[in-house]
């Protein structure tokens, strides 16, 4: 009984695999649309078309990624509380000097680390 339980898991798990990739790509999607929309609502942040908006999930992704390997620190907005916040506004901010096309301010990536931190509490990335 012990090893249906295990095998279902097992089963489970490799399922997950396949849908792993999909999950990847519809995170980012929603991620450059998430950047889109903040970036029409918020002031101090360049409106932008979606493939630019798509980059920049993507090097907001890297920059998080090689913080949280160098640093061991979580970036996330709502991470480890107000220092995780401030280095999401960083990176978002710093992401501009990547990404062709992106021009934001301070006071711009603070409100866009805040709206960004509360769509993520609103639909969490396992979620995809």
């Amino acid at each position: 009984m012990a090893d249906n339980n295990i095998r279902s898991e097992d089963e489970r798990h490799e399922e997950g695999k396949g849908k792993s990739w999909i999950g990847i790509v519809i995170r980012f999607i929603v991620a450059a649309v998430v950047l889109m929309v903040t970036a029409a609502v918020t002031p101090g942040f360049s409106s932008m078309g979606f493939g630019t908006a798509l980059l920049a999930a993507l090097i907001i992704a890297a920059l998080d990624f090689v913080i949280q390997k160098l640093f061991k620190i979580d970036a996330t907005p709502f991470g480890r509380g107000l220092s995780g916040f401030i280095l999401s506004a960083v990176i978002i901010y710093l992401s501009q000097f990547l990404v062709p096309g992106m021009r934001i301010n301070i006071l711009g990536a603070v409100i866009a680390a805040l709206v960004i931190g509360i769509v993520d509490a609103l639909i969490p990335a396992h979620v995809f």
